[in-house]
């Protein structure tokens, strides 16, 4: 029988390829994205190439009424979603107080509201027939502050917390959750937030390679996955719990100045 997968930001980036991954797999897409061309040449490609059946949705997750609006335009088509996978996002930098507000407040609306909005929406149907897998991406820098990223990290600090705390819930049952924490990756996001000319960005990995990783993982129903990240930045990574936060704190700033 084939899995149903509503993937949010779907027409780019690791959303894209976590499409196709499913769609190679057999399964059929609910593909969310505020592109309405890039959804219509995903759909296009994937049904010709695989056989499969691509429902589209275009919606700016910026507003809040779209999680609702998407729960319910599933319903209304009577399509039973097996896997939710919270994908979109964005990211910007510059200091907080001098940053545009408006754009500080469209990327929690995205990065938190919208993915929580969109999980507490599907959830209840989940559990109910006792299946289903939610992955959420979050990224490797929730795990420390973000120094002229503020707002960015804390929103990613704030997925993976909200989703390990759900896998705790939903461990009794045949729902899983799964945070899937890159480091930077060859998309578009680099090149829009401007993290590209940032030290971080110096060795992105792919978008399939990451993709793969958190769709595998998914799967697996494990809690979380660390996928992208060069071995010098893991072995960074490790240290972390042994130094002081000031000096966390300045390393992790001077990895966000662009070069």
């Amino acid at each position: 029988m084939k899995k149903v997968a509503l993937i949010t930001g779907a027409a780019s980036g690791i959303g894209k390829e976590f499409s196709k991954i499913h769609a190679e797999k057999g399964g059929d897409i609910v593909a969310v994205d505020i592109n309405a061309e890039g959804l219509k040449t995903l759909k296009s490609e994937l049904e010709s190439e695989y056989g499969i059946e691509v429902y589209t949705i275009v919606k700016n997750l910026t507003q809040l009424t779209a999680p609702q609006e998407i729960h319910d335009e599933v319903l209304s088509h009577n399509i039973e979603v097996d896997y939710l996978i919270n994908n979109a996002g964005f990211g910007g930098i510059g200091a907080f107080h001098e940053r545009d507000w408006a754009k500080d407040l469209a990327m929690i609306q995205v990065n938190v509201i919208a993915l929580t909005a969109l999980t507490r929406q599907f959830l209840p149907d989940f559990v109910a027939r006792d299946s289903g897998r939610i992955l959420n991406v979050s990224s490797t820098v929730s795990l420390v502050p973000g120094p002229l990223q503020a707002v960015y990290f804390a929103t990613k600090a704030y997925v993976t917390s909200f989703s390990n705390a759900l896998s705790g819930e939903l461990s009794e049952t045949g729902v899983s959750m799964t945070a899937l924490l890159p480091g930077a990756t060859k998309t578009a996001f680099g090149d829009h937030s401007g993290m590209n000319k940032t030290e971080i960005y110096k060795k992105p990995a792919s978008a399939r390679d990451v993709a793969l990783a958190g769709y595998n993982a998914m799967e697996e129903g494990k809690i979380e996955v660390i996928a992208g990240l060069p071995w010098e930045q893991r072995v960074e990574l490790a240290f972390i719990p042994f130094m002081s936060k000031k000096a966390l704190i300045q390393r992790m700033k001077k990895q966000s100045v662009a070069q």
